[in-house]
């Protein structure tokens, strides 16, 4: 029996609220084909859409991919602007079909360092799909967790500046709640794929007890059978939280 099938199998409290996930292995995935870097980006979209599929099947709450970090501006000047292209013309094609399914887009990071025709397709697509009530997809784009932490701190700061709230008032709830995903489920499961074993600078705040899953599998190869050892993986770990076993199993 396939793992997906298995899952299948799952009650709908085994599997994950919010899953994250680095789409890693795109570029080596196509060098490995013969083909240009570009070409495994380009294929990854598949991915994603089948991601989301995946997801919204399964009654999974919210899904977070991280598409562009703040780091990747340092790749290749061509690898960085078909990015950018690639990016605007999956915003213009992918919105609608989001829409039809009632699915919420939002794209997390600093937008303000994108071009200002990306930003308009931004605030156009998240606008379209602002009031639906399916799964919300977050696409964190010029994205990092550090970055996250230190905006949400300066909020809180200025706050405090204009006397909305006292610096006693500022803690984990409050901080969380200036991070950009803080409407959101906490965290449960990340991924990485493509055979690496670190965050990269992805959810930092977030990830502080979420389960972690390292997958062999490029991103382009990373399908549902994929998808469903993950979170099979999810299903059996022990999540205590701090807590022994024996207190976990007494709740």
């Amino acid at each position: 029996m396939s793992a997906f099938d298995v899952i299948s199998t799952y009650s709908p409290e085994q599997f994950p609220e919010h899953v994250a996930i680095i789409m890693d292995g795109n570029g080596r995935w196509a060098q490995a084909q013969g083909k240009p870097r570009a070409y495994g980006h380009k294929v990854g979209v598949e991915s994603v859409r089948n991601a989301v599929r995946y997801c919204q099947k399964f009654n999974i709450k919210a899904l977070t991919v991280f598409a562009f970090s703040s780091e990747n501006w340092n790749r290749p000047a061509a690898e960085v602007t078909m990015l950018m292209e690639l990016f605007m013309l999956v915003l213009k094609k992918e919105v609608k079909v989001l829409h039809q399914n009632n699915v919420k887009l939002r794209v997390i990071g600093q937008i303000s360092g994108f071009s200002s025709r990306l930003q308009k397709q931004i605030a156009k697509a998240e606008a379209l799909t602002e009031h639906n009530t399916g799964l919300v997809f977050n696409v964190a784009a010029n994205y990092g967790g550090r970055w996250d932490i230190t905006q949400a701190a300066k909020k809180l700061a200025e706050k405090v500046i204009a006397n909305q709230i006292n610096i006693d008032d500022i803690n984990e709830t409050t901080l969380n709640s200036e991070t950009s995903v803080a409407e959101l489920p906490e965290l449960d499961l990340l991924i990485r794929t493509g055979g690496e074993h670190r965050i990269s600078n992805f959810l930092l705040w977030q990830a502080a007890y979420a389960e972690l899953y390292f997958a062999e599998e490029y991103w382009p190869d990373f399908n549902d059978e994929a998808f469903s050892k993950a979170i099979m993986c999810f299903a059996n770990r022990d999540r205590r939280f701090g807590m022994t076993g024996e207190q976990v199993e007494s709740k």
